[in-house]
């Protein structure tokens, strides 16, 4: 089996690693998650992140209150998608330690007639291949700002039902 650097931290940015070169198993399941994570960002719909997901799921983001079990974290990426239809993720890197994913990625899409994208870092924890908690980490002073000077898109925040919460997300 072969794969790419971005999804294999021990290997050097652009280096193909085989499995015959390491002593771990083929896939581990961080990995596999990873892998699963970065599809489902590619098709841009609140199911496929869904399918990540256990059914007693904690997601913590800043601009937004907890969102808890997977009811609620599919109504929150429908609102997501309705505010930026063609958001996705390029995953950079990402690492794996004993009780935590972490995952480095840009999320970028289209706001207000212009691309718009922010980095984020996600860290997971996972039950039987499924995400049980998730934080995610990024600075949304620039996002805000940039959707604050698209008055375009202003219309499509109204609609989309997102109403983001100046509070600390992070409580929970």
């Amino acid at each position: 089996m072969t794969i790419d650097a971005h999804c294999a931290p021990w290997a050097r940015y652009g280096e193909r690693v085989t499995t015959e070169q390491r002593d771990v198993p083929a896939v581990s399941e961080g990995e596999a998650f990873v892998e699963r994570f970065a599809r489902a960002w590619s098709e841009c719909d609140a199911g496929a992140l869904v399918a990540l997901l256990a059914a007693d799921v904690v997601l913590i983001q800043p601009m937004m209150p907890p969102t808890r079990g997977r009811d609620a974290a599919h109504s929150a990426f429908a609102r997501l998608f309705r505010l930026i239809p063609d958001l996705h993720a390029t995953v950079h890197r990402w690492a794996e330690g004993d009780d935590a994913l972490f995952i480095e990625f840009t999320l970028a899409g289209t706001f207000g007639g212009r691309e718009i994208s922010w980095p984020a870092v996600d860290r997971f924890e996972l039950r039987d291949g499924l995400a049980v908690r998730r934080v995610s980490y990024f600075d949304p002073g620039p996002l805000t700002i940039k959707m604050l000077t698209r008055p375009r898109g202003w219309g499509r925040l109204i609609r989309s039902g997102f109403r983001p919460s100046f509070g600390s997300g992070h409580a929970a």
